[in-house]
This record gives structure tokens, sequence and C-alpha cells, in this order.
């Protein structure tokens, strides 16, 4: 399923958030969208998840726009994991998991009872909460709930999946734990991967390709193309050394701000 995003321009109170982008989603690959606070990430993200209509341009899915699909027939194809979700009191793992067949059922039909159960079970599998699925999400730690919620958006069955910063609020082990799920989901199962990170270098670990948003404008290529100590000074005013780490992999560590 291909994503496609044209032109695409978004104002909010009078200012021009994001002008006349068209960012490139490959089917299949892993993609990072970075920039500075305020450069219209989430704006974005939302935008292409049918979550926001205030925006100039045309998004496409599988072909076809967007704003003429359903709220169900998008979900099938595309879920969304944003950055914060309530989580209904008592819940646990697997009923948390189970909503996100909520695109196969409807008012008069509760769709396939043992596909859900089969799909619920898989998404919880995948995420490594199989101990955990009878636990209240409440009751877990943060990078539990995130897995958990992960899961929800795995039991849709989408085939493009997008992240608006899945490592909020947790710490070092936990960020990595989902990092290291989201590309296995992207690997495994073949699931387009959109991401908005804050952690630069997650993105440089983790996608295939980066985009990078900066004054309503982006631009938009490998990791080891677009990420170094010039882009950071350029798009965030940080200085910053580059490193090698055992793995082979660049690492940016940051030293000062510039001043402008």
């Amino acid at each position: 399923m291909k994503l496609e995003a044209k032109n695409i321009s978004v104002n909010i109170a009078g200012k021009k958030i994001i002008s006349n982008i068209t960012p490139v989603f490959p089917e299949g690959r892993c993609i990072a969208i970075i920039g500075p606070n305020g450069a219209g990430k989430s704006t974005l993200l939302k935008v292409l998840a049918a979550l926001n209509s205030n925006y100039e341009g045309e998004v496409f899915l599988g072909g076809e726009n967007i704003r003429k699909m359903n709220r169900k027939k998008i979900a099938r194809h595309l879920a969304i994991l944003p950055q914060t979700m309530q989580t209904p009191p008592d819940t646990t793992v697997a009923r948390l998991v189970d909503f996100g067949r909520f695109p196969y059922r409807s008012l008069f039909s509760s769709g396939n009872p043992k596909e859900d159960r089969e799909i619920t079970e898989w998404a919880i599998n995948v995420v490594n909460l199989e101990k955990f699925k009878n636990r209240q999400v409440n009751s877990l730690s943060g990078g539990e709930r995130q897995r958990a919620r992960i899961a929800m958006a795995l039991a849709q069955r989408p085939e493009i999946i997008l992240f608006d910063e899945p490592t909020t609020y947790l710490d070092i082990a936990h960020q990595i734990e989902v990092m290291q799920i989201i590309r296995q989901i992207n690997e495994n199962y073949k699931m387009t991967v959109i991401m908005v990170l804050h952690d630069i270098n997650h993105a440089l670990q983790y996608a295939d390709e980066v985009i990078v948003l900066k004054d309503s404008k982006i631009f938009q290529g490998a990791p080891k193309e677009i990420i170094n100590a010039e882009m950071l000074a350029e798009v965030f005013g940080v200085r910053a050394d580059i490193f090698v780490n055992s793995r082979g992999a660049s690492i940016l560590a940051p030293i000062s701000t510039i001043k402008r």
C-alpha cells in the first residue's frame, strides 16, 4: 500500500507551518521525520493519517484521495500511535489490543471473533507481552504500556504504521527496546513505518530514510547522507562531534548551542 503526499501546506492561526512540501514514503521502508520544535513534524503526521483536514495539497492512500475515504477504510490500511493516549480504567492488555480490531466491526456486525482472537494474540506476541496479557495496562511500566499500544496498532493489520515520538517519557533501556520492536515490525512484516523522532541518533540507527523539516520546508535522504554535524548546526543550532560506535554506526554527540 503506497502513501503519497503532494504539495502539502498547513497554516495554523495565520502562521505557515508547512509550505508546499512533497515528501516521499517508499513502500516497506522505515522513515524518520526530524526537526526542531514547532517545525510541523506532528502536524504532517496528522495530515497523513487524515486526522487534520485543514491543509492544502493531496494525500493518497493506495491511489485513493484520503479525503474521500471513511475512517474505517483508512484504519484497515494505516494505523497511527500518537504521543499520548488515554486508557480506560481496568483495561487489560488483551482488551486494549482488541480495540485495534475496530475497523472490522460495526453496529450490525461483531466481525470475526475467532480471527480477532488470533490477531490479538499475534500482536501481543510480536511485542513480547504474552505474560502480561491479563494485566491491567495502568499497572505496567512505561515501556510495557508503550509496547501494548504498539500491539493495539498492529491488531489493525495495517500496511503502514505512523509513530509520533514513540520513545517519549521512556528511560534509555525502554527506548532501545521500543525502537528495536519498531524496526523488527518493519523488517519482519514489511510494514511501511513513518516515525517522528526526537532523538537524532535513533534516526541514524533505525531509519532507512530521513525527512528533515525546517522553516516549513523539507530535505530528504539516507540517514548517513543527511544527518551530520553540519545539519545539526544548520537545523538545530547545535555543535556536535561525530563518532563511530563498536557496531560501526555513526553517533552524534552534541557539545554546545550556536549563538544566532
